[in-house]
Formats: structure tokens, C-alpha cells, sequence
């Protein structure tokens, strides 16, 4: 009685099993393609991850894969957001899985200019490193002289002239501008001894001075003290004697 009824649970194991097998899929290769737009569809991941098996489309977007129902490929690419795809039966009974995919939107990190940075048209690679730069008068008598023709008609017509001038006078306003910028009122009364009323007079004095304006230029102040002391002295002269 023993044995029959074993007999009988072996029977029922074995007819289970058997129905479970049955009923579990059968693994698949399968044809798809990978369709993006704008984007590169060629070296696209693919991996099953079920199994773990893997493989890269090709330059068409084109792939083939093992998997059987209810595995999950998932598609990943640097440029592309990933996909996941869980395969059914009507997946495994088509004759090419489309697979579509959207490129990823990549997000610029924050730029932070530092403000005290010296940002240039030359530190930007606008205009290349040691390139001369005009100053509005300047560009103007380049403009005028740039071909022979201009050269000679400006130059008859007395235009060429003219805008030198402007370029000396623009030349000696950033002086006067740098000069104002360097020395205090208080410096020129008390240290220089120059009247308050001649001030102005004796900042025109000194940019006309080459090496001075030269001092200013290079932003030497040192040199630009030493030698602004003996203009003081020459000017008061020039004051004395003009009474």
C-alpha cells in the first residue's frame, strides 16, 4: 500500500514538472533595430538582464539578441536616454523588434567668471595675442592711409593731417585722465607747492613731457613721482616769471 501510494506522488511530481517545463519559453534570438533621430544609432549597448548575455548595434542600428519571454534588455548609450524593454511573445513572433530612442539632454554646468579676472577679446581667442589695438583716432588715420590711393587723396586734401592731430589730442586726454587718477589735489598744493588755481595747468604741462607721459604709460609710479618733483620745480619758475 506503501509503495503504490510513493508510486502515485512520484507520478504527480513527474506530471507537474513535466507541465512546468512545458509551459516555461523557450529562449529566442531576436532581430531588432534602433531608431534615433540625429543621433548615432551605431555602438548602442544592449544587454539581457536575465542572462547577462550583451551586444552592440551596428552602424545601422541594427542588433540580434538571445532572450526569451519576460526578460528585460535594457539599451544605454552616452548620448541616448536608457531604454528597458521587457520581451513578450508578440515581441518574440516579430520579425524585427523597432526599438526607438530620444537623445539625452545633457546639462551645462554653471560657468562662474571670476570677477576679478582680466577677460580680454585676446584671452577669449576673438583676436589673436599681441595684435595692435587702435584707439578711435587711431583707426581712423589707419583707415585714411591704408591704401596708396586713400594715402594720397587724404593726404592732399590735408584729412591725413587732421587726424594725427586728433590722435595727439586723444593721446594727451588719456594722459590727463591717468594723471588726474594718480595724484591727489592735496599732492600738488602741499607736497608740489603748486596753487590751487594752476593745478589743471601744470597736469598739461607735465603730459607734454615725453618721458613723464612715458612713466604714466607703463603705470611706473615711482618714476612717474620722481620726475613729476622737478616739472613742480621748473613750473613754479614758469609761474614766477610769467608775474
Amino acid at each position: 500500500m506503501r509503495l503504490k501510494t510513493n508510486n502515485i506522488v512520484l507520478a504527480l511530481f513527474l506530471m507537474i514538472a513535466e507541465i512546468t517545463f512545458g509551459q516555461s519559453p523557450a529562449p529566442k534570438e531576436i532581430l531588432g533595430q534602433i531608431l534615433a533621430e540625429s543621433v548615432t544609432v551605431e555602438g548602442i549597448n544592449i544587454i539581457n538582464n536575465n542572462s547577462q548575455v550583451s551586444t552592440v548595434s551596428d552602424k545601422e542600428g541594427r542588433f540580434s539578441i538571445v532572450a526569451k519571454e519576460g526578460d528585460v534588455l535594457v539599451f544605454s548609450a552616452v548620448n541616448l536616454d536608457p531604454v528597458k524593454r521587457r520581451i513578450t511573445t508578440e515581441d518574440l513572433n516579430q520579425a524585427l523588434l523597432v526599438i526607438k530612442m530620444a537623445a539625452s539632454e545633457v546639462e551645462l554646468k554653471e560657468v562662474i567668471v571670476n570677477e576679478n579676472a582680466n577677460i580680454t577679446a585676446e584671452n577669449l581667442g576673438i583676436i589673436p595675442y599681441g595684435q595692435k589695438k587702435y584707439t578711435p583716432a587711431e583707426r581712423k588715420v589707419y583707415t585714411a592711409t591704408s591704401t596708396s590711393v586713400d594715402n594720397l587723396l587724404n593726404a592732399i586734401s590735408g584729412r591725413t593731417t587732421m587726424l594725427k592731430k586728433e590722435v595727439n589730442v586723444e593721446k594727451k586726454e588719456a594722459l590727463f585722465r591717468k594723471i588726474e587718477y594718480l595724484f591727489e589735489e592735496d599732492y600738488y598744493t602741499n607736497r608740489l607747492r603748486i596753487p590751487l588755481a594752476d593745478i589743471k595747468g601744470f597736469q598739461l604741462y607735465c603730459v607734454d613731457d615725453a618721458e613723464f607721459a612715458v612713466s604714466l604709460n607703463t603705470k611706473n609710479k615711482t618714476m612717474s613721482m620722481f620726475l613729476i618733483t622737478e616739472l613742480a620745480r621748473k613750473y613754479l619758475i614758469i609761474l614766477e616769471n610769467e608775474k
